[in-house]
């Protein structure tokens, strides 16, 4: 069997260094989200039979069904009807709704907020609170006055005011989640959470050029303290 010299063995070296740093590196993507403690939702599909337009496949042009979500059981309930609003919306079976096009308006369970879903319920959702840190490195809940001063009922599009987890063009129609942006919310019993909505296309993709990609499927993570600390450390 012929021997390789120390000059042939290089090139064979550095692939294997490559595929090796490339492997891992593809492990580390799929696994990010994932730190032990958080609830990591992938690919959640919101209302995707609707269409903002005529001619779309499969879809009909039509309002988009909001639906709720609880954070304990990660269980979808779908509101369509009337009957659905009074079943489900004024209570504390939810802790975040999606809602409005796309289902793209994510609100919490406030019973106390004008213009919230569950507005005049028993949800103890005070409203969300959105900091521009990375979710791991946020690790308390902001005190009472924050909530206060600084809380909105929901977001959803951010067109510059510096609220809303995605931001949105009329020049392409493609949703791009904004980085490092964490929202703080306290669930509809009460308790403190943190929340960070990764993507709005199946399948997380890093970026989307393509305007039919499949929507909406939500993919993001959120971590309650069951404790009713304001701890959020998730590290």
């Amino acid at each position: 069997m012929p021997r390789l010299s120390h000059r042939s063995c290089f090139p064979l070296l550095i692939l294997v260094m490559l595929c090796s740093v490339s492997c891992k590196k593809e492990k580390d993507d799929v696994t990010s989200l994932e730190d032990g403690k958080s609830t990591v939702i992938y690919d959640l599909a919101g209302d995707t039979g609707a269409s903002m337009g005529d001619g779309v496949d499969g879809k009909e042009k039509r309002p988009f069904f909001p639906f709720v979500f609880r954070f304990s059981d990660k269980q979808q309930i779908w509101v369509k009807t009337t009957a659905d609003s009074a079943a489900y919306l004024r209570t504390t079976d939810w802790d975040i709704c999606f809602s409005g096009v796309y289902n793209s308006l994510v609100s919490c369970n406030g019973g106390g907020l004008i213009a919230n879903p569950g507005y005049g319920g028993p949800g103890q959702s005070t409203g969300i609170v959105m900091i521009d840190k990375p979710y791991n490195e946020v690790t308390t809940a902001p005190s009472d006055e924050v909530f206060a001063t600084q809380a909105y009922s929901g977001a959803g599009w951010d067109n510059g005011s510096g609220v809303g987890w995605y931001f949105y063009t009329l020049s392409n129609h493609i949703a791009v989640p904004i980085r490092n942006r964490t929202f703080v919310l306290k669930t509809a019993t009460g308790k403190f959470a943190k929340l960070e909505i990764i993507n709005v296309y199946q399948g997380n993709p890093p970026t989307v050029t393509d305007l039919h990609w499949p929507a909406p499927y939500f993919t993001f993570r959120y971590y309650v303290q069951e404790n009713g600390s304001r701890d959020l450390s998730t590290q």
